[in-house]
């Protein structure tokens, strides 16, 4: 995933980012059943996958963290 690929991460809403960390997560299983089953010629992408996820939840993580300082600001007004 490429910086420009990450900052549009940001621009996305939280519904959006749960799609594509499922979608993610089922690539991901999809890519290990491959792998046991010795379809798999590239095993990097498995670790790209991983890298990927982790920074989708990364990025979800923020906004969730972002809306909950959002709704504590306004019940403390």
């Amino acid at each position: 995933m490429k910086s420009k690929d990450l900052k549009a991460l940001h621009t996305k809403d939280s519904n959006e980012l749960r799609m594509l960390f499922d979608e993610a997560r089922k690539a991901l299983a999809s890519l290990k059943l491959e792998h046991v089953q010795r379809k798999l010629k590239n095993t990097r992408s498995m670790y790209t996958k991983r890298k990927e996820i982790a920074k989708i939840q990364t990025v979800l993580q923020e906004k969730e963290t972002e809306e909950l300082w959002k709704k504590e600001g306004k019940k403390k007004v």
